[in-house]
């Protein structure tokens, strides 16, 4: 019975010791949420030089948090790094780097307002539509659509071209132009898209309920 008992004991002790060494990665920062954070920390350097017309500056750090996102990337699915964390880490460094970067432009006169105000209240519309849908017990997954992949990569298509217009003195024209009509397009299809899709959700959410 002795034994039993201290049998049962050891087993239960060793299993708690592997339960905890189990979850005891997840409750550490992994290499690419650093990095993530290391990005979002980034943010406001960009702004300042924004606003202080160093835009070679801001171009650079443009460029490395780019790369930095690349790696992270990577880094998660070579690596298997990947996590919950990550996975909300990595689209808010995104998009705190992309609507700061437009305000700031939009103050410094290298973006039309219009452009800057849609953008940012494309995000904000968004975020209320979710938080919403939390508040009222009726939680939406957090999964972006293929518009928006394609909206978000003209968006940081355009921020690369307007830094490097003002940072160096090139030139890109009607390139610029077009880039800029095609992210409002992309904007507006975005909005709608996504305002299709909670619509659908909140009434197949409550008809299943």
């Amino acid at each position: 019975m002795r034994k039993r008992v201290g049998a049962d004991i050891l087993c239960s002790t060793t299993a708690r010791r592997g339960t905890g060494a189990r979850h005891k990665p997840g409750r550490r920062l992994s290499i690419p949420n650093l990095i993530t954070l290391g990005r979002i920390l980034l943010v406001p350097v960009v702004v300042l030089a924004i606003i202080s017309g160093e835009m070679s500056i801001a171009f650079i750090l443009f460029l490395a948090a780019g790369i930095s996102d690349a790696v992270d990337g990577f880094l998660a699915k070579r690596f298997h790094m990947t996590s919950e964390l990550g996975a909300y880490l990595d689209p808010l460094a995104d998009k705190a780097l992309i609507v700061s970067i437009y305000i700031s432009l939009g103050i410094a006169g290298a973006l039309p307002i219009f452009l800057v105000i849609l953008v940012v209240s494309r995000d904000i519309m968004i975020i209320s539509a979710f938080m919403l849908s939390w508040l009222i017990g009726k939680p939406m997954p957090v999964r972006p659509l293929s518009i928006s992949k394609v909206n978000t990569a003209a968006q940081i298509l355009l921020a690369t071209l307007v830094l490097a217009e003002h940072g160096f003195g090139f030139d890109f024209g009607m390139v610029t132009k077009l880039t800029m009509a095609l992210v409002a397009v992309l904007t507006l299809l975005s909005i709608a898209f996504y305002l299709a899709e909670w619509v659908r959700h909140m009434n197949s959410f409550g008809a299943g309920h």
